[in-house]
C-alpha cells in the first residue's frame, strides 16, 4: 500500500495504469485501471470510456506513468476537422471528400485542400480529383497547395513538401489554469493595434528582414459553426495577443483552437504567452470546449516547450505539398 507521501510525483494529463487494492467481498482482491490522470487528491484516472475512478492512497498498490496512448486515424480526422472549421478561409467547398479552401492567399491553412471526407484510410489522390482541385484553386487565382495530416493522405511521388507542423492537444480538465484577476482583454474582432503585432510577429516593424503580407480581416475572423476570440495582454498597445476558435469535432468533442499567438520582442521568457494561452482556453472552456489545441511548426523549440509545460502533448503533425516547381 503506499501513503501520500510515497506516491510518485506524475504530471497530470499522463497517460497511467493505476492497480488498487478491492474492498473485501470481491471474486479477486486487486484490479487495474488505464487512462489520463486528472487528480493526485485524491488519484484519479479517467479510462478511454470517459469512466472516472478515484482511490484513497492507502488502497493503491501501484500508480505508474506509461507511454502516450496511441492516436487512431479517426481522432486525427475529427481534430483536423474542428481545426478547419476553426480556420476555414473566406469560400470553401468539398471535392471529393477533400475540403478547399481560398483566403486570397493569405496563410496556407485558408488556401489548401484537407483530406477530411474519407472515413476509412488514407484518401484518394486520383487524377481526376486532382483536376477538379486544381481547377478549383485556378478559379480563385491560387496555385495548387495540400495539407496532409498525418495518416489522412499521403505526399504523392515529384512533390515537395515543407512546413512540418506538430498538432497539440491538451485536455482542459487536466491542467491548472490562472487564478485570480487578468489584464487580457478578450474581443469578437481584432482592432488595428493586434492587427499590427499580429502582422510582425512582436518584432518592430523597422527590424523585419522580409515583407510580411497584410492581415486579411475576413480569414481572421472566419469561423464555420463555431466562435472565435482575440486577446490582447497590454495599453494602449499590446504586448501579447493571441486568437482562439471554438468549434465541435464531428465525434462531438469541443476544442478551442488557439493560433497568432505573439509576444512583443522586449516582453518575452516572462510567462505572458502562456498567459494569454490561459485565458484563450479559459474563454473556450467557459463556452463548453472540453479539449484545447495549437499548431506549431516542429522547428519552433521556444514555442513547443512553452505548450508542452502547460501541458500540450503531440496528437498528430500535417505538412503542406504542391508539385514540384509550383511552389
Amino acid at each position: 500500500m503506499m501513503s501520500d507521501a510515497a506516491l510518485p510525483d506524475i504530471p497530470l494529463g499522463r497517460r497511467v495504469v493505476l492497480r488498487y487494492r478491492l474492498p473485501a467481498g470481491y471474486p479477486q482482491p486487486l484490479t487495474d485501471v488505464i487512462g489520463e490522470l486528472v487528480s493526485m487528491d485524491p488519484p484519479t484516472v479517467r479510462s478511454a470510456n470517459g469512466q472516472v475512478v478515484s482511490v484513497a492512497a492507502d488502497r493503491i498498490v501501484a500508480l505508474k506513468a506509461l507511454g502516450p496512448r496511441p492516436i487512431r486515424t479517426k481522432e486525427i480526422r475529427a481534430l483536423e476537422a474542428a481545426a478547419a472549421n476553426g480556420w476555414p478561409g473566406i469560400e470553401h467547398a468539398w471535392i471529393d471528400g477533400w475540403l478547399v479552401r481560398a483566403g486570397r492567399g493569405y496563410t496556407g491553412r485558408a488556401n489548401s485542400a484537407v483530406p477530411l471526407g474519407n472515413s476509412e484510410g488514407p484518401a484518394e489522390l486520383g487524377a481526376q480529383t486532382l483536376h477538379r482541385i486544381g481547377e478549383w484553386f485556378t478559379a480563385h487565382g491560387l496555385p495548387l497547395l495540400l495539407q496532409l495530416p498525418d495518416r489522412l493522405a499521403p505526399v504523392s511521388p515529384g512533390w515537395n513538401s515543407w512546413s512540418e507542423t506538430s498538432v497539440l492537444g491538451v485536455d482542459i480538465e487536466t491542467i491548472v489554469l490562472p487564478q485570480g484577476p487578468s489584464m487580457v482583454r478578450i474581443a469578437p474582432t481584432p482592432d488595428p493595434a493586434w492587427l499590427e503585432m499580429h502582422r510582425f510577429k512582436g518584432e518592430a516593424p523597422a527590424a523585419q528582414r522580409v515583407s510580411r503580407p497584410v492581415p486579411v480581416l475576413e480569414v481572421l475572423t472566419a469561423v464555420q459553426d463555431g466562435e472565435v476570440g482575440f486577446a490582447s495582454l497590454g495599453l494602449p498597445q499590446p504586448i501579447a495577443i493571441g486568437r482562439c476558435a471554438l468549434t465541435t469535432a464531428p465525434d462531438g468533442r469541443r476544442w478551442v483552437g488557439l493560433t497568432c499567438v505573439a509576444v512583443a520582442a522586449e516582453h518575452r521568457r516572462h510567462g505572458l504567452g502562456s498567459l494569454v494561452c490561459a485565458e484563450l482556453i479559459r474563454w473556450g472552456h467557459a463556452r463548453g470546449a472540453t479539449h484545447a489545441y495549437i499548431q506549431v511548426e516542429v522547428d519552433n523549440a521556444a514555442a513547443m516547450a512553452m505548450y508542452h509545460d502547460m501541458g500540450f502533448v503531440e496528437h498528430h503533425a500535417y505538412r503542406y505539398a504542391a508539385p514540384e516547381g509550383t511552389r
